[in-house]
């Protein structure tokens, strides 16, 4: 497939992505009031699934989920590797109810922006990391206590595909502070979907959720070490 061909349907693709996105939070923003949670939670899936969709029939990208049975039917702390912007889309799709974990100035990007507020995300200020692990500790124990689980990416930034960053020991502080479970993900969403990067390519994302790890018999060092190397050992390298 030429280089232009795959800018047209990447810019197809991100045209429908935008206005669904206003179309959606707007219609969001306006239903909250008369809403429950679970529906809050419906309209939010039923976006996701829209732009998964339109990926699909867009520029041709699959993917194949494995593991569901392991995603957590109480508060539970997913720790996943990060490539894209794909896997917070699919992530968000799959885990009921999930407080999202994002940088606090998205918040304020208009009609998107707008309806993250209303959906109490863990919001930090990644130009001062001291302080965001403070808030992450501190919002993400409460949002767990809540009911709501908490994904995690302990790489700390975006890694290219085929690559694995060291895991910071963020998400299991987290889950030892909070008492619950802690589940890995990898995936290789990165080969269609690549970080920072406006092309989106053909081909089939692979994703799996691992079984859940205790958190009551082992240190913080431990527990980031074992995700961490689950993750290693079941990211799928190529596509």
């Amino acid at each position: 497939m030429t280089n232009l061909l795959l800018a047209i349907r990447s810019a197809l693709f991100y045209f429908g992505y935008v206005l669904t996105t206003i179309l959606m939070s707007a219609f969001f923003i306006v239903s909250f009031p008369v809403l429950s949670q679970r529906g809050h939670y419906r309209i939010a899936s039923f976006w996701c699934l829209i732009i998964l969709t339109w990926l699909r029939l867009c520029c041709g990208v699959r993917y194949e989920v494995k593991g569901l049975d392991n995603i957590g039917q109480s508060p539970t702390v997913y720790l996943s590797n990060h490539q894209s912007s794909w896997e917070t889309l699919l992530f968000y799709r799959l885990i009921y109810p999930l407080s999202p974990i994002l940088k606090k100035e998205l918040m304020n990007i208009p009609f998107w922006g707008w309806a993250l507020r209303l959906t109490k995300p863990i919001a930090i200020d990644r130009s001062k990391p001291r302080e965001a692990g403070k808030s992450l500790l501190t919002q993400g124990v409460q949002r767990l206590k809540e009911g709501s689980s908490v994904i995690v990416f302990p790489e700390g930034t975006r890694s290219k595909p085929g690559t694995l960053k060291r895991f910071s020991r963020s998400g299991a502080t987290l889950a030892t502070s909070a008492t619950v479970p802690i589940v890995p993900i990898a995936h290789n969403a990165g080969y269609c979907w690549p970080p920072r990067s406006f092309i989106k390519y053909p081909g089939k994302i692979t994703v799996e959720f691992g079984p859940a790890i205790d958190v009551s018999e082992q240190s913080v060092n431990e527990l980031t070490e074992q995700a961490e190397a689950w993750v290693r050992a079941h990211v799928v390298l190529r596509q």
